[in-house]
């Protein structure tokens, strides 16, 4: 049995929209957000025994986009995700404003951090 998670987070100038679809064999995501919502990239996180040999981490594949830089704000969230639950997580990512200044990209990366904090507390 799967569940559909939606978590929006930001004024709607900066809004971002966090789905992901709990399946019994891992977490599948989309992370959109901006004027013109699109694939950006994908990040697939499996998580693996630490390194440490003490509890889990993860590795991960990127595939960008040429020229986006959507991973930067969704690498952090599959691996948060894949760790805490420990399960293999793929979410793909793309959000867009035109002529977007370093405060837009500082609005949207707060808020794609904070729905990814509220995601884990949903999920767990």
């Amino acid at each position: 049995m799967s569940r559909m998670i939606e978590v929006v987070k930001g004024s709607p100038q900066h809004r971002v929209t966090l789905r992901v679809w709990d399946t019994s064999e891992g977490i599948v995501g989309c992370l959109t957000g901006g004027e013109s919502p699109h694939v950006g990239g994908v990040v697939l996180a499996v998580p693996r025994v630490s390194l440490t040999g003490d509890g889990v981490s993860c590795d991960c594949w990127l595939t960008p986009v040429p020229g986006h830089k959507d991973l930067d704000v969704a690498v952090p969230i599959a691996r948060s995700i894949c760790v805490v639950k420990n399960v293999p997580v793929s979410l793909t990512a793309g959000i867009h404003t035109d002529n977007a200044t370093s405060g837009d990209i500082a609005a949207f990366s707060e808020n794609c951090a904070a729905a990814g904090d509220e995601m884990i507390r949903l999920l767990t």
